[in-house]
Order: C-alpha cells, then structure tokens, then sequence
C-alpha cells in the first residue's frame, strides 16, 4: 500500500482527476478538479498538493492540501480537503492514514498548522483536530472549521 503524490506522478493526472471527480464532483465544478490538478502539476507553488492512496493498482483513497476550501476563513491555511476513503475499505485506519500523511506533507512544506472544514463531529477530533470556529461557503452554508498544530521538521 502507498500514498501516491500527483506532483511526483504527472503521468498518473487522468486517474487522479477522475477519481476526484467521481467521489466530489457534480456536472457543475468537474472543471474545478481538472483545473486544479493539471497546475498543480509543474508548479513552483508549494500548493496544491493531491494524493492517492493506492493497494497494487486499486485506489483506495484520496486527498488533498489546498490554500482554500471554498471557505470564508482566507487567513488560514493550508486546508486538508476532499477526504475520501472507498466505503468497502472503510475500518481499516485508511482515513488517519491519509490524514498523518498529509500532516507530514504539509509540516515538510513549512506549515504549523493545518485546517479543514467539515459537519462530520468526532471523526478528526481523533486525529488531533480541535474545533476552532465556523466559516461560510460562497453558496450560502457554513461549516465547522477545525485545526491541528503539525510537528515542523528542520
């Protein structure tokens, strides 16, 4: 099993843009995924960050690091976004894997922190995140906004 990084596997950007989009996306922001990972490839931007978790050729999971998670909070970031982990995998610690790997990831970028935006209440809780807020998307919802200080690496 291996967490994959689209920016070290550019030749994988079709399968991680479908995956994407079948898991998050309706006819209405499939482009928003497109668009995202084909510049995000060859950046010099440290953001963003996408990654599949992988079992031989089987994606098992998905997520990503972003700057923003269509969220009004534009002072934090990066945010942990589009957490998915197939349902026939679920219990077996695929989620808190995919989540301290992109921990690891963003503290090896040079971030403290890392937020995400959520209605799920216990799930990231156990995995270091505390609820800090609420923040409000541009279609008229909030959410709860949760952070965790990361473990810098010099």
């Amino acid at each position: 099993m291996e967490v994959v990084s689209l920016r070290a596997r550019p030749d994988l950007l079709e399968t991680f843009i479908r995956w994407f989009q079948q898991k998050w996306a309706d006819q209405n922001s499939k482009m928003v995924y497109r668009d995202c990972m084909e510049h995000c490839v060859g950046s010099p931007s440290p953001l963003p960050q996408w990654y599949l978790l992988r079992e031989e050729e089987r994606i098992l999971g998905g997520a990503g690091l972003i700057i923003n998670d269509f969220i009004s909070r534009g002072d934090l970031w990066p945010w942990l976004c589009a957490l998915y982990i197939e349902r026939d995998a679920r219990g077996r610690g695929l989620g808190g894997r995919m989540i301290e790997h992109l921990c690891r990831e963003a503290a090896n970028l040079g971030f403290d922190r890392l937020y995400l935006c959520t209605d799920h209440v216990g799930y990231y809780e156990r995995y270091g995140f505390s609820h800090m807020g609420t923040g409000y998307h541009p279609w008229g919802e909030s959410s709860r906004i949760y952070e965790r200080e990361l473990q810098l690496r010099w």
